[in-house]
């Protein structure tokens, strides 16, 4: 054969095989930068281009994989992916000087509750939805200090919890060398030590002073303004997930060969995400006085979604530019006991049962909480005793003073 035919044919050969193994990978995960794609799945017709963010991951293929913490449905590759790991706890503060935050659209479940005074505070809980990436690497943040309340929350996602957070309630003393004044229920960090959470094999505490600028890092400036030091603390999910594997706690614990899910109950996610109103735009407010933490949600019926408006203003995730949005609103009232030492501690009461209200496709439900103990799953049921059934999607669930309640708007 003609040497130059048979050098041609070899280099139509490899250019063949490329196409070929690229091909393949577009029905696999597809990482864009700012760019725009076209996803092609076999039997399906060509897509029309998107234009996506940096860093955001596009899953193509059939979603037949439920979430177990927020019931939505995934592609079996990022079932492989969250099936390594174990949920990752964030601690994410709420001040004005923290606003706007990162990272909040992308939590499958955030609990909201106060910190101090009358300020609040949000606890994320990261599984299947941050898998679809973000434009940021350190996507988390502000994060901010630890409280028993949220860390007992935080239990019932493992038998070591991943919670991270910047220090926290501690014992101190109301003067340089004088004697522990802080309450034995708000020790937050000496209360996680005894239960093991850092201990070596188990060490499932992220305290940001465990952890290296990799993980977690300062960014003065994120918001184009020069904020504060303590509001200034932004962390990766995905390096949090790395240095969880490193001490053992993947899937499972490795000290103890558990699965983190052994015990783990999830919530029932069968209702049809389908508006059953035109109205129901929910409100409640934490402390009297303390106007810039009241909450609304105002409800559009188009896509059966409620929207956060926190302080009087839309309350938007920076990273993204978009506004929060749940599917589902659980108000769990809660015993509040406040000011209980001279570093005015509160302490709000998660583990037991009370009352609640759920608000989801346009419409409000009285409900009952139960929490057997620390690590026990809380359970919310109707008012004939059943399971309460939620729209697969986001859930917010508010540990609102079980003195206060909420406001429901309804036009039917």
């Amino acid at each position: 054969m003609n040497p130059r035919l048979t050098q041609i044919s070899a280099y139509l050969g490899i250019l063949c095989i490329a196409l070929g193994i690229g091909y393949g990978l577009s029905t696999l995960t597809s990482v864009v930068k700012n760019n725009v794609i076209t996803k092609n799945n076999p039997g399906e017709p060509t897509a029309i281009p998107t234009e996506v963010p940096e860093g955001i991951l596009v899953y193509d293929g059939p979603k037949t994989e439920v979430c177990p913490v927020n019931g939505t449905m995934h592609t079996t590759e990022e079932r492989a992916i969250w099936e390594q790991r174990r949920p990752l706890t964030v601690m994410i503060e709420n001040s004005l000087d923290s606003r706007p935050q990162s990272g909040l659209s992308n939590a499958d479940i955030v609990y909201e509750g106060i910190a101090e005074g009358g300020i609040t505070r949000f606890m994320g809980v990261y599984y299947c939805d941050v898998l679809r990436g973000s434009p940021e690497k350190y996507d988390v943040g502000p994060v901010r200090s630890a409280r028993v309340y949220f860390a007992n929350v935080a239990s019932e996602y493992a038998d070591y919890p991943l919670y991270a957070h910047v220090g926290g309630a501690n014992c101190s003393a109301a003067t340089p060398g004088g004697p522990c004044t802080t309450n034995k229920k708000v020790q937050a960090l000496e209360l996680m030590q005894g239960w093991g959470w850092n201990n070596k094999g188990t060490w499932g505490d992220l305290s940001q002073f465990s952890l290296s600028y990799k993980v977690c890092r300062r960014e003065y400036e994120r918001t184009g303004e020069v904020r504060d030091t303590e509001h200034t603390m932004y962390c990766s999910t995905e390096e949090m997930w790395n240095v969880a594997a490193n001490r053992g706690l993947t899937n499972v614990t490795k000290a103890n060969n558990t699965a983190w899910n052994k015990n783990f109950t999830s919530w029932k996610f069968t209702k049809t995400d389908k508006s059953l109103s035109s109205s129901g735009d929910v409100s409640y407010s934490f402390w009297k006085g303390y106007a810039s933490y009241d909450v609304v949600w105002k409800y559009d019926a188009t896509k059966n979604t409620y929207l956060r408006e926190n302080g009087g203003e839309k309350h938007i995730d920076f990273t993204v530019d978009k506004q929060l949005e749940a599917k589902n609103i659980i108000v769990q009232l809660v015993k509040e006991e406040r000011s209980l030492d001279e570093h005015a501690h509160n302490y709000y009461e998660v583990v037991g049962t009370g009352a609640g209200y759920l608000y989801n496709s346009g419409t409000q439900e009285e409900i009952t909480w139960t929490k057997a103990s620390r690590t026990a799953r809380t359970i919310f049921k109707s008012k004939s005793g059943k399971d309460v059934e939620l729209v697969p999607g986001s859930t917010w669930v508010v540990l609102l003073p079980a003195l206060n309640k909420p406001v429901y708007a309804s036009s039917q």
